[in-house]
């Protein structure tokens, strides 16, 4: 029999979604609120969390993750085609393809080990860590065929910095999908356990 979504799993799921509504709202306005992706940056670098709450800072961190996902299992996929759930499903299928790849992960890893000693000098949002967690980004994930096309408006996605941004958040991404993965979390549990996972969800909610 197969088994269920977990609370974790829900919370980790979040962070997935958390992760492509910042990619969209950055790349449609060319702003994203700081705290939104301090979070995301922060989740990259803590390395030895205590909880999966540990890793975001804290549950009240994914508060707008757990609203998008809350929102997407309700409604479903709906007619029109969803950028931030594009994202999602491009997002999966690369932690797919990377959580095979022995090599890109340990990369990952040593690239995120600087990145968080850089951090402790600075600051996780510093200029500094933003361009190395983009350029390791560039240097794995990008190179496979597959990539995530993100669509913006007003020529954002020309700006330097804000590719970046984005690069560092599809990234923020892939390791919440990781710990997803880590945690149980099948793409299975998305359509087949809809309203378990939307129970667990809207109580995670309930809790802020």
């Amino acid at each position: 029999m197969l088994a269920g979504p977990t609370r974790d799993q829900a919370l980790a799921l979040a962070g997935v979604f958390q992760a492509c509504h910042a990619v969209d709202i950055l790349a449609r306005s060319g702003e994203l609120p700081v705290d939104m992706f301090e979070t995301a940056m922060l989740s990259l670098l803590e390395q030895n969390p205590v909880s999966c709450e540990a890793v975001f800072g804290s549950t009240g961190k994914l508060a707008t993750g757990l609203e998008v996902l809350a929102r997407q299992l309700r409604e479903g996929a709906g007619n029109k085609p969803q950028e931030c759930l594009r994202y999602v499903l491009g997002i999966l299928y690369l932690q797919g393809r990377l959580s095979k790849n022995k090599a890109m992960l340990a990369t990952i890893g040593r690239g995120i080990e600087r990145a968080a000693e850089q951090a402790r000098h600075f600051t996780p949002v510093h200029d500094n860590v933003i361009d190395n967690i983009a350029d390791l980004y560039q240097n794995t994930i990008s190179t496979y065929r597959f990539r995530i096309q993100v669509s913006g408006q007003g020529g954002y996605l020309t700006q330097p910095g804000i590719a970046k941004r984005v690069r560092c958040l599809l990234l923020a991404g892939i390791r919440a999908a990781i710990l997803w993965q880590q945690l149980g979390g099948r793409r299975f549990h998305i359509m087949v356990y809809r309203k378990k996972l939307l129970t667990h969800v809207e109580g995670l909610l309930a809790s802020l």
